[in-house]
């Protein structure tokens, strides 16, 4: 019976240890994939499918790549949820005692890619752990950057907050117990395919917490775990030891970098559910999934990558501790009202690498001689940074006194590396002239038997009269005399012949031979002591890497700041203030994305008041494309706005502040959950009015809109008297149920508002100011006209609605059961419109409904008639 070859005996075991992920085989300059990964590669890559002798009768199906383009391989894969575990030599082939052994040394997955260039450098790559019980522990953690985060999730809505939290993270990857996987799916099936990230399955022993305290007493080399937070959180210990478990597994090393554990609790900060940071497009448009059209591509004017992270996490996690908010505002404002001291900042923050990826790369082995060399530049200014934040107070004089000069680092990479080193580690070019007597001494020789070799050369051309003769080099032959075949009868006879080609004869001499060795030796003893010096510079800098981190967070929260102040200047924001009472009053306030789209347009302000007292609930009317929508996003962009930190696009705001914003805007089916466009409305109301209090900010837009005039009617008014007696929350409520107007004077705290229009004839024009009172026309025809409909059709629904509203006008006049009435069904059969048998018996419903005293009809006697007409429609 036939048996695999060695090597490839070699891959199986090793494949087998790894049945979910691709192996990347090293076999000389490529990496090889055989079997079923070599067939799924070859597609998903695009790539030819080979075949090699395994020494079986058929041939292993195989592809490859080479090494050292392997990276853009990998990104692809890893960009479509695969794994991939990199298998390479681990002893030297010289001193192999028959197969040479490999063994996987590090496992790629979506949630652990170290490679900046596979990485948005302004964005976090988030690896999560979930671990579900009664409550639900989560722990996320960026390796590249060493930042780890755990809380635990309880209360009555542990599902929807975890979604919550997911949502604000936006992990690459999760992983979860190899146990009651349906569960976790019920909640995560609904976001993977929205935040596009993986789901992996890990062993259910690392979860549990005997296992989960161990590991992490283990990482973070600690006698007990009370000093990191997490002995109150069973559930997220329980997670955060999985997570390290997974990294370990993957990363076959220890992580040193990541060296605390931030515990955090939900209540910390503003709460935003998923629907409010789709619908207010926080970091990303809902259209295109784009940063540009953002509340972040309006706010990002950080000048590094850092700074664009941190900015990302403010916007996703706004402040509701007034004290907290003012020191950034009191930071920014003192940044604002400087304009050479924030020029002098923006100036030196411009020269800053990523310092905290730096430092991940040099801790964990990775960095090249070119990486030290953009750290050395980066940390060159932060004394510059130091001095500029001297004498500065608040948030200023925290950040300056966070930053360290690390003169330490700069002072070995500065006399150590060269400036321009080579970027491989055994390509020689790396260590400075004296910095180490032995590299001067080889490099003397190297250079010395060049200058040599060129002296030699001379004398040859001048003693052989062969004025062409030149020595060249190449890995084969060494050094070598080359005579072209014109000048063969001047060869000398202690010339020795190596090697004829068409032009010309390749020849040596003892002398050339033992230069040559020398010269060798000495280039390869070079490399090899570059190389360990360089590991060795590279290891005593990785013994800083807290204070790199340290560095890294201040750089960057000062980088978060000027942009702030930067973004003020140019677009004419202003300080809010901060209260911890209920109102929110805003003077001419702006939406900062669209008026940051117009080029020519002029961006109309509108005024904003609301609290929990005369102002509570804002009923706004209008036609659709008037710019409701925008002015509610606009009062909730601005709250945010205020508790990140930032200014605000305002004449003045005073912002109460919001412990969460809710929003209910749009009507998209949720398809993937066969759940219709109503059904997804409903559900989101049903978690605002529970949700709630009398500290949140709601934006409701059309509440109603996804069923029946009736029900959506109902629906609208209860939930406006509910808000009103219940949540007590700040309410802004667009609709076209003019009805719901009337609140007004029935329920305490409901003030109306209308867009403004001028009217033209036939045609209107959309003011976009907000005033008191309420709108008497829906414009929907106007509106559809300028949408482009068909003369024909618009023409027709004129002629149509005039009938209707003459109808309407006659019942007012002579009562509710007037004999004046006019059927829908006679209208439009006028206007000799051909209708079939179901269509007029719907039409007789119609008329039905349209005798309905609907000022003298409660919304529950509306629910009752409409469950009687609902058995009329059984035909």
């Amino acid at each position: 019976m036939k048996k695999l070859t060695p090597m490839m005996q070699q891959y199986v075991d090793i494949k087998n240890q790894y049945p979910d992920t691709f192996l990347f085989f090293r076999l000389g300059d490529f990496y090889e994939l055989f079997f079923d990964d070599a067939k799924l590669a070859s597609r998903e890559l695009e790539i030819a499918l080979t075949a090699r002798d395994c020494g079986l009768d058929e041939k292993a199906p195989m592809c490859g790549v080479p090494h050292h383009s392997v990276d853009k391989y990998i990104d692809r894969l890893i960009k479509k949820g695969y794994k991939v575990a990199m298998c390479d030599q681990v002893e030297d082939a010289s001193q192999a005692v028959g197969i040479v052994k490999r063994d996987v040394v590090r496992v790629i997955t979506p949630g652990t890619v170290l490679n900046t260039s596979l990485l948005d450098e302004k964005k976090n790559n988030y690896l999560m752990s979930i671990y579900l019980e009664d409550k639900c522990g989560i722990s996320y953690v960026d390796i590249s950057t060493g930042e780890l985060f755990t809380t635990e999730i309880a209360g009555n809505n542990v599902k929807q907050d975890l979604i919550n939290e997911i949502a604000k993270i936006m992990p690459r990857e999760v992983i979860i117990p190899d146990v009651n996987f349906d569960e976790y799916d019920n909640i995560l099936g609904e976001l993977k395919n929205l935040y596009k990230f993986s789901v992996n399955q890990h062993y259910s022993w690392t979860f549990e917490s005997s296992n989960a305290i161990n590991r992490i007493k283990e990482h973070f080399n600690v006698l007990s775990i009370d000093g990191l937070g997490l002995v109150k959180n069973k559930l997220s210990t329980n997670a955060t030891g999985a997570i390290i478990d997974y990294l370990k597994n993957t990363q076959k090393r220890h992580l040193e970098h990541i060296s605390a554990v931030n515990s955090y609790s939900l209540s910390d900060t503003m709460a935003l559910d998923l629907s409010t940071r789709v619908n207010l497009e926080l970091t990303e448009t809902i259209r295109g999934k784009s940063k540009a059209g953002s509340l972040l591509s309006v706010l990002d004017k950080t000048k590094t990558s850092m700074g664009g992270r941190l900015l990302r996490k403010w916007i996703e996690s706004p402040l509701i501790v007034p004290k907290q908010i003012d020191l950034r505002l009191d930071a920014v404002s003192e940044v604002f009202n400087d304009v050479y001291f924030k020029n002098e900042l923006l100036a030196v923050l411009k020269n800053i690498y990523d310092i905290e990826r730096l430092a991940v790369k040099i801790s964990f082995g990775s960095a090249n001689p070119r990486d030290l060399i953009a750290l050395k530049k980066s940390l060159q200014y932060i004394p510059e940074i130091k001095s500029l934040l001297n004498n500065k107070n608040g948030m200023l004089s925290e950040i300056n006194a966070e930053l360290d000069l690390l003169e330490d680092v700069t002072t070995l990479i500065e006399k150590a590396i060269i400036d321009e080193p080579s970027i491989g580690l055994k390509e020689g070019g790396i260590i400075k002239g004296g910095f180490s007597d032995d590299v001067d001494e080889l490099n003397a020789i190297s250079k010395d038997g060049k200058a040599w070799i060129a002296s030699l050369e001379s004398k040859e051309r001048d003693s052989s009269s062969i004025k062409n003769l030149k020595i060249g080099y190449n890995r084969i032959f060494g050094y070598y005399l080359e005579v072209t075949k014109s000048n063969l009868s001047n060869v000398p006879e202690h010339y020795i012949r190596k090697q004829t080609l068409a032009n010309c004869e390749r020849y040596i001499t003892p002398e050339l031979k033992e230069m040559e060795s020398k010269i060798l030796s000495a280039k390869e003893k070079l490399l090899s002591l570059e190389h360990n010096l360089f590991l060795e510079i590279r290891s005593e800098i990785a013994k800083t890497i807290d204070r790199l981190q340290s560095t890294a967070r201040a750089v960057s929260k000062i980088d978060v700041l000027t942009s702030f102040a930067q973004v003020a200047l140019d677009n004419r924001y202003t300080k809010p203030i901060i209260t911890e009472e209920t109102e929110i009053k805003i003077e001419s306030g702006r939406h900062p994305v669209v008026e940051s789209m117009l080029e020519n347009d002029f961006f109309v302000p509108n005024d904003t008041i609301i609290n929990n007292d005369k102002f509570q609930i804002s009923i706004i009317t209008g036609p659709n494309m008037a710019g409701k929508s925008t002015y509610m996003r606009q009062v909730s962009l601005i709250v945010l706005m205020a508790q990140i930190g930032s200014f605000v696009p305002a004449h003045t705001a005073e912002i109460g502040v919001a412990d969460r914003i809710f929003t209910r805007v749009g009507a998209s089916d949720d398809l993937s959950q066969g759940q219709s466009t109503f059904m997804v409305e409903m559900s989101e109301m049903a978690n605002i009015l529970n949700c709630a209090t009398d500290k949140s900010l709601l934006i409701l837009d059309e509440i109603g809109r996804g069923t029946s005039t009736f029900d959506g009617l109902s629906i609208a008014w209860a939930v406006v008297e509910y808000i009103s007696e219940k949540n007590s929350s700040r309410t802004l409520f667009s609709t076209h149920y003019h009805e719901i107007t009337e609140l007004e004077t029935r329920v305490k705290g409901v003030k109306n508002y209308r867009i403004s229009i001028k009217e033209e004839g036939d045609n209107i024009i959309f003011l976009r100011k907000i005033e008191e009172g309420s709108a008497d026309k829906s414009y929907g025809i106007q509106v559809a006209k300028l949408a482009g409909l068909p003369k024909e059709v618009i023409k027709k629904a004129s002629k149509i609605l005039k009938r209707l509203e003459k109808n309407d006008i006659a019942k007012r006049k002579n009562g509710a059961n007037s004999n004046s009435d006019i059927s829908a069904e006679e209208i439009i059969r006028e206007d000799n419109v051909q209708l079939s048998f179901s269509e007029v018996h719907l039409m007789s419903i119609m008329d039905e409904l349209n005798k309905i005293d609907i000022n003298n009809t409660t919304p529950f006697d509306a629910l009752t008639i409409l469950a009687m007409l609902k058995e009329k429609t059984k035909f």
